[in-house]
């Protein structure tokens, strides 16, 4: 509900303001939050609407009472400052605003940067303490184009909490960080196997601090993978070693992503700022109700993210928080990319700024991507929506391709529909769609494509192409349900068929961890709170399908050793790749011609055939001899052999070279 009052009558001295009309609302240009030294602490909140705001000092985390209650000034523009003359580190704090008579429960705050157990209370620490040995030398992997990145999303349990995963630090940030570990079969795992598969970046999924695991019971094994955000700027407790004390998670992060870093791997925290584990109760609402969120016509939240509420990026202070708490990550945690959860709840302009804020303050490199759609309408105009279609409006900001998704094995949503991969034949404009990475292309028949009927990127690096990743079934699970006659072994082709269209299309390439070992979920759509015997990566995997890694992994190297398929732009793609009519709508296929992007290979053919049969293509290509990079058994930058009469295999990829 809104507030029944038209105005402000804060007796500290707020103007008064239309508190129905949240663009009335003062806009506060400085820092927020709370700021530390051995001599004072300063506690600053907006809170335009409170009539009065104390800050509570605790000696714990959680229980017993407070041992100071002390009232904050209203000062300019809605904030309410205190400072206190003495050294409190490591003491607890809340604020509690008043908003007439009605005061409501306390909160960390918003800018909280520390929490203690289960996020309730912040805490006051020195952040210049959290920095692991050598933190001040840490750099970024080098990446030279936006297009280099192979990205690898991960959560930070499941990686490493298999018993097989040869890791002390089970399901824990430390457990990214150890180095040596393998299975009970002596294969890498953990770190080492990241680094072993050749990716440049981990996405991790959420690992802020969320809601719904309690850290005060983490013997008991509670499962999420994080999307219900309740401490936007502190790291989630339940995977560092001590939630109780909040240095200790701060600091472990930091030593993952360094640890990551050494190995040559950045680092993307997939972010959720398009809505919050509860709408009344959460630290908006506690510090400014309503204001955060969007309305529906009844007054009450509107649900684009089918979650109970969605945040209004467009509004000034919910856009300078999300912008700043970005920003605060890859400054504070050397982070060099995020994710943008539902980013079609967010406006473009948000988008535009702080991918730009980012960039220019922090490194031109980092990657900003996102979901480009919604869960459910929101009252946001289309047109502002950052959402797949507006990507020509935003820069620097990517999508991922839903089209190329469905296109090779079909929608998400319907277990026995199938794709391009299990023999789908008017899904071939698809296809060359996604290899052009959705953008303008002479020979695509755009009214042909599954899902968009326009090219909406309009740079390659503004796609990311991908299969499958946490949400829905896994790559093998949705292949093995959609084909419930197919042997084992014809399972096994089409899936290293999907991964050979991934790794070659152009754009950023996206891969979902355990896929590279036929992970399964046991045909579970949505893990999202299912226990470990579901979601870890069972380490055997890797063992029982050795040829599937190695042919990940082989991919990762070529797509590294040939920049022809990391073309930067629209206009090259278009130029240089041309595709072939093989009058077979099951076979696409392409040649990227003249060094393109300064490649070695003047010439490369690649063809996928999603017929059961072989087929000879000699008479589409150009005459020669082929050097095979890739087929449907093997990949490898050294060649697996020289042809000049040119088969293909049924369910399989052929990448060949002209050097």
């Amino acid at each position: 509900m809104l507030f029944s009052s038209c105005s402000s009558t804060s007796p500290e001295g707020h103007n008064d303001f239309d508190v129905s009309n949240f663009e009335a609302y003062p806009y506060y240009e400085g820092d927020l939050g709370v700021k530390y030294s051995k001599s004072a602490t300063t506690f600053k909140l907006w809170s335009p609407t409170a009539s009065k705001v104390t800050v509570q000092l605790y000696e714990s985390g959680l229980g017993g009472s407070s041992i100071e209650n002390i009232p904050m000034t209203a000062t300019e523009k809605g904030t309410w400052t205190l400072k206190i003359d003495k050294d409190l580190y490591g003491q607890y704090y809340t604020y509690q605003v008043q908003i007439g008579d009605k005061t409501l429960a306390e909160t960390p705050g918003i800018y909280a940067t520390a929490v203690g157990v289960n996020g309730k209370r912040g805490q006051i620490v020195d952040l210049a303490n959290t920095n692991p040995a050598g933190w001040e030398n840490d750099k970024r992997p080098e990446l030279k184009e936006l297009t280099d990145a192979i990205l690898y999303e991960i959560h930070v349990r499941d990686i490493t909490i298999a018993e097989n995963s040869g890791a002390k630090n089970k399901g824990k940030f430390l457990g990214l960080t150890e180095t040596g570990t393998v299975s009970d079969k002596g294969l890498k795992t953990g770190l080492d196997h990241i680094e072993e598969l050749g990716v440049t970046h981990v996405h991790l999924l959420p690992s802020f601090d969320y809601h719904s695991v309690d850290e005060t019971k983490l013997e008991e094994g509670q499962y999420n993978w994080g999307y219900d955000p309740e401490n936007y700027n502190v790291p989630e407790g339940s995977y560092s070693t001590d939630p109780y004390d909040a240095t200790v998670r701060i600091k472990e992060f930091k030593q993952m992503v360094q640890a990551l870093h050494k190995k040559g791997i950045r680092v993307v925290l997939d972010v959720v700022y398009n809505h919050t584990f509860s709408g009344d109760d959460s630290n908006f609402s506690l510090e400014v109700p309503q204001y955060y969120y969007r309305q529906n016509e009844k007054g009450g939240y509107s649900d684009a993210s089918a979650c109970g509420n969605e945040t209004a990026s467009e509004r000034a202070m919910a856009r300078k928080y999300i912008v700043e708490s970005v920003l605060y990550w890859a400054k504070e945690y050397h982070l060099d990319g995020f994710r943008f959860d539902l980013m079609g709840i967010h406006d473009i302009e948000t988008m535009n700024i702080l991918a730009k804020r980012l960039k220019t303050e922090v490194d031109p490199s980092i990657l900003i991507y996102g979901e480009g759609w919604n869960a459910a309408a929101s009252p946001l105009p289309v047109e502002e929506q950052a959402i797949k279609a507006n990507t020509p409006k935003m820069q620097g900001v990517a999508a991922f391709s839903d089209d190329i998704r469905d296109g090779l094995k079909g929608s998400v949503f319907y277990d026995d529909e199938i794709g391009f991969i299990q023999g789908n034949k008017e899904l071939h404009e698809t296809i060359k769609f996604g290899i052009v990475a959705s953008t303008k292309h002479p020979q695509i028949d755009y009214s042909k494509i599954n899902y968009s009927k326009a090219p909406w990127a309009p740079t390659p690096s503004q796609t990311v192409t991908y299969v499958s990743c946490h949400d829905n079934h896994t790559l093998f699970d949705k292949l093995s349900i959609s084909q419930p006659n197919a042997t084992p072994e014809e399972i096994k082709k089409m899936h290293k068929l999907t991964s050979a269209v991934v790794l070659t299309s152009q754009g950023i390439p996206f891969i979902h961890s355990g896929v590279e070992m036929l992970r399964t979920k046991g045909g579970e759509h949505n893990s999202y709170n299912k226990p470990d015997a579901i979601n870890k990566i069972n380490w055997d995997w890797k063992f029982e399908n050795k040829d599937i890694f190695e042919y990940y992994q082989g991919l990762i190297e070529v797509r590294k050793a040939h920049p022809a398929f990391r073309m930067t732009s629209t206009e090259m793609i278009a130029k240089n790749l041309k595709f072939i009519d093989f009058k077979d709508p099951l076979v696409v296929g392409y040649t990227i011609s003249n060094n393109a992007n300064n490649d070695s290979a003047k010439t490369i053919a690649v063809v996928f055939n999603a017929n059961k049969s072989a087929k000879n293509i000699s008479k589409f290509l150009p005459n020669g001899q082929w050097k095979v990079l890739v087929d449907g058994n093997k990949a490898s930058t050294k060649g697996i052999k020289t042809m000049s009469s040119v088969k293909i295999d049924g369910t399989s990829a052929l990448v060949l070279i002209q050097e």
